[in-house]
């Protein structure tokens, strides 16, 4: 999976899709040029960044390895994504496995309503995106206080915050908002491990920074699951 966003070409994909590419991975880069083995598309490219959802059967991707290069058959989609002024801003690129035979009926995964708490704001924008590109109802704030009014004015299946914020801390954002709502399931990003959560009396889920959107996701599926049933 990739995110590319902005004229300026800024990218960020995650582990699998680096594997592939033969770059570094988690991470990003920025310039014109499509990141391979994408470039070998570009009209499709092109039309999901002008606001069309495109999707590709069988394409043949190749991609450079220790060995040499392979060629596989892969699925690709491509998503349109919108910037603050409402206008396609970015794509968000996915490959899957070359469906060869008539695949059954994916499950349907209900969306969950997320509070996201990010005092980066680029980081906050980029992840609601990726939540709603993903099926989630996602807002973002960037203080706990801003969060505490949200959570008073709505109801969230998720609380996902940073754990270090300016003013309140995700630690005591979260104990206040699960007194709350107790039902709402915390999940936490950090940069310190999980020093800071050693003694809090409630559950969590807890991601290192940076975080694959993958390691979320299996999290969110999991309280899906929960929420759902």
């Amino acid at each position: 999976m990739l995110l590319s966003w902005g004229d300026a070409g800024a990218a960020v994909f995650n582990t699998a899709f680096a594997q592939l590419a033969g770059t570094d991975a988690p991470g990003g880069r920025s310039g014109q040029d499509l990141p391979a083995p994408l470039a070998a598309f570009p009209g499709l490219f092109e039309r999901a960044r002008h606001g069309e959802a495109v999707q590709a059967a069988g394409q043949q991707l190749s991609f450079a390895c220790p060995g040499g290069e392979r060629t596989l058959a892969c699925d690709l989609y491509l998503t349109p994504l919108a910037g603050e002024d409402g206008k396609p801003g970015g794509v968000l690129c996915a490959l899957g496995a070359c469906t060869v035979a008539q695949a059954p009926a994916p499950e349907h995964r209900q969306g969950l309503r997320i509070l996201v708490v990010e005092d980066n704001l680029d980081s906050q924008y980029l992840v609601c995106e990726m939540l709603k590109a993903f099926g989630h109802d996602a807002e973002g704030v960037a203080d706990g206080e801003s969060a505490l009014a949200m959570l008073r004015a709505a109801s969230y299946h998720v609380l996902f915050s940073d754990v270090s914020l300016p003013g309140m801390s995700g630690v005591e954002l979260a104990r206040q908002a699960v007194v709350m709502h107790p039902l709402m399931k915390v999940i936490f990003a950090s940069g310190y491990g999980d020093t800071l959560l050693r003694h809090l009396d409630f559950p969590y889920v807890s991601l290192q920074k940076p975080y694959d959107m993958e390691h979320l996701q299996t999290a969110l599926d999991a309280i899906s699951r929960q929420v759902h049933g």
